[in-house]
């Protein structure tokens, strides 16, 4: 199914200002926060809802782009919600400041999780003009923080496990007293997970993970071009003690080729032929990113003129079938001749004016013929008419 439309999960106008977009999101916040719903499954999936709406309209870049092309438009650009609560809390932690100071959950806090999604990572690939119209497959080396094989990203020593921080007896909170005002600060022994370690895995010093080489194979699918972004979930960093994996984003340049030009799913291309072959006509072979191809030049073809081939252009990354080749017919004159080309030449270039006198000798002729034909006409020819 779907996601539905971010308005209508806040219940607001499309034309909402900031002020009534981010009360609509206070209200449902409150009204689904698993505090306050334990185990309902249905408020977890409302909850988290409502945060990826609120994300995208109180920021007014990504709201922009969701009113000019939806969620497709931000699939494009790399937005994907929110992993778990703790990105949400980590994100609005202004707005829920308020529940828990408050009372908004009678006096309840939580805890957060010793694990912390891993970072996302964005890397260049880079590829032909060819890989780029047909696809390929890539092997990216990555440098990154990857889960410790010793402790398997826990942090804590093999047989050993977390037990409860001393400072805060789990609760994460320490409270401090001021005269009548009473203040509540994350623990800092536990930094407000409520657990330490006891014996912290001694090759990743307790963080869970360590720097790695490893490679990631990249599927490059036809019709990507300069700019495009791709994402494979879950290759990015591995999360602190456990966290979730960040994702990979592969940002694609693509080399230019020498003879082929490309706009969008199509392409574009010249070909050189003789002043005869276009006078005449001939076939030529056509060279091209599918192999070479057959281009048959009709008689009198001019300088300029473009042929087009249907669907031999560039795959359409979202959707179906190929945009079109445009070949350019470019006309070689030669810069030396032969005495015998030469004197050729000349004999065409007697006959072709010898052509041109006659007809232009026709036309008054014509003209004359014709006003002699409307009897309504009162336009004389002339008597002496000129063959300029």
């Amino acid at each position: 199914m779907g996601k539905r439309d971010y308005y209508e999960v806040l219940g607001v106008p499309r034309q909402a200002g900031e002020d009534e977009i981010k009360k609509s999101y206070r209200q449902l916040a409150l009204k689904f926060h698993p505090d306050r719903n334990p185990g309902d499954k249905e408020a977890e999936e409302n909850f988290k809802e409502a945060a990826e709406a609120y994300e995208v309209l109180h920021d007014s870049q990504k709201r922009q782009l969701y009113d000019a092309y939806g969620h497709e438009g931000l699939r494009g650009s790399g937005f994907s919600g929110f992993r778990g609560f703790e990105d949400i809390f980590s994100s609005f932690g202004d707005i829920f400041q308020d529940f828990f100071s408050f009372g908004g959950f009678a006096g309840q806090t939580r805890q957060r999780s010793a694990e912390r999604p891993g970072d996302d990572l964005l890397v260049t690939l880079h590829l032909s003009f060819e890989e780029a119209i047909f696809g390929t497959e890539k092997d990216v080396d990555l440098n990154t923080m990857l889960a410790c094989p010793q402790c398997g990203g826990s942090g804590a020593e093999p047989g050993t496990k977390l037990t409860t921080c001393p400072a805060c007896q789990g609760s994460g909170q320490v409270v401090q007293s001021q005269g009548f005002f009473r203040i509540s600060t994350s623990c800092a022994r536990c930094q407000g997970t409520g657990r330490v370690l006891v014996s912290p895995c001694k090759q990743c010093q307790g963080q869970g993970r360590i720097r790695q080489k490893r490679t990631v194979q990249v599927k490059v699918p036809a019709g990507v071009d300069s700019g495009t972004r791709l994402r494979l979930r879950g290759e990015g960093e591995s999360g602190y003690r456990g966290g979730v994996t960040g994702d990979l984003y592969v940002r694609v340049e693509v080399a230019t080729h020498p003879n082929i030009e490309r706009d969008g799913d199509n392409l574009y291309t010249k070909i050189s032929i003789s002043f005869l072959q276009a006078i005449l006509g001939d076939t030529v072979a056509l060279p091209t990113l599918d192999g070479e191809k057959t281009l048959n030049i009709s008689p009198g073809t001019q300088p300029g003129e473009v042929v087009q081939f249907s669907s031999e252009g560039v795959p359409r990354l979202r959707g179906y079938g190929r945009g079109d080749l445009f070949v350019e017919v470019e006309v070689r004159i030669p810069k030396q001749l032969t005495p015998r080309q030469e004197e050729l030449l000349k004999e065409f270039m007697e006959l072709e004016k010898e052509r041109e006198k006659h007809k232009g000798k026709r036309w008054p002729w014509n003209r004359h013929k014709q006003h002699d034909k409307d009897p309504m006409s009162s336009v004389q020819p002339e008597a002496n008419p000129s063959w300029d």
